[in-house]
């Protein structure tokens, strides 16, 4: 650490070329390196997960709201419907 208040940081360490450790302590540091790994893989699917669910929903909602849409402006059943009214009072 240079100066007042500086930190040390932490050194990475290759543990196959670390003097000292035995190899159980070589193989819980890999165990653990590979669940760190996979947590941060889990995290990120998990993002992508997410939008890829709100971005079906949206789709979803998009098709459904435009379907009740389109439903509203067909005006042919009034127009039979009319026409059917016509006829009874003609008749």
């Amino acid at each position: 650490p240079e100066g007042p208040g500086a930190a040390a940081f932490a050194r990475r360490i290759d543990p196959s070329r670390e003097p000292g450790l035995s190899p159980e302590q070589r193989r819980l540091m890999a165990q653990v390196e590979h669940a760190q790994r996979q947590r941060v893989l889990q995290r990120r699917l998990r993002g992508r997960n997410t939008l890829l669910a709100l971005g079906i929903g949206a789709l979803t909602l998009g098709i459904y709201g435009y379907t009740f849409y389109s439903v509203s402006q067909e005006r042919f059943l009034d127009e039979l419907e009319q026409e059917a009214e016509a006829a009874r009072a003609r008749a």
